[in-house]
């Protein structure tokens, strides 16, 4: 439905945004923004717990939108009871929705996300192959497909097949990747 309006925002985002508005005056638009969507998408909320002003904006974001009908989805790394410095209010309506523990996929998942990835990319990765990567990475769909993804361009750039010992080498260029990025601190 093109004519849909969705907004999506990390919390932490959500916070930052906020404060710019307030100092630029433009509060008005910021609430703007939020408040008049058809679908709110809103990832790692947790990032808003302790912050009174930003969870009073949310709070009344959160009213206009589930008042007028419309749809909000919450993403965050633990459950609304488990976010001690989050608002009561707040937290009461997280938990009128439905909530899903998601959890790692299983090892018949992994081997059918890599097998639709490699297939997106046009590429045929041995069955022996697929489950090594599989067996390896176990709670991380991205990266997962990132090691397909160096896969495929390894087979672009060489030519070479892909092997078991080439799956191995992209899984360790991933976790030297994964080493030198930073680290996200939780509060």
């Amino acid at each position: 439905e093109p004519n849909r309006k969705i907004a999506y925002v990390k919390g932490d985002e959500f916070t930052i945004q906020l404060v710019k508005s307030i100092k630029d005056g433009t509060a008005e638009d910021f609430r703007t923004k939020y408040r008049n969507v058809d679908l709110f998408l809103v990832d790692d909320i947790q990032f808003i717990a302790g912050k009174q002003q930003t969870q009073n904006e949310f709070f009344h974001t959160f009213n206009n939108i589930y008042e007028a009908g419309h749809q909000i989805v919450i993403t965050s790394d633990r459950p609304p009871l488990e976010m001690s410095l989050l608002d009561d209010r707040l937290r009461t309506r997280f938990e009128w929705g439905l909530l899903v523990d998601v959890q790692p996929p299983d090892f018949e998942t992994r081997m059918a996300i890599i097998s639709r990835k490699a297939d997106s990319l046009g590429l045929k990765i041995p069955e022996d192959v697929a489950a090594f990567i599989a067996g390896k990475l176990k709670d991380n769909v991205r990266q997962l497909e990132g090691v397909v993804k160096r896969l495929e361009a390894h087979a672009n750039l060489t030519g070479a097949p892909i092997t078991i010992l080439l799956a191995e080498n992209a899984i360790q260029d991933l976790s030297l990747i994964h080493i030198s990025e930073p680290t996200r601190l939780r509060r």
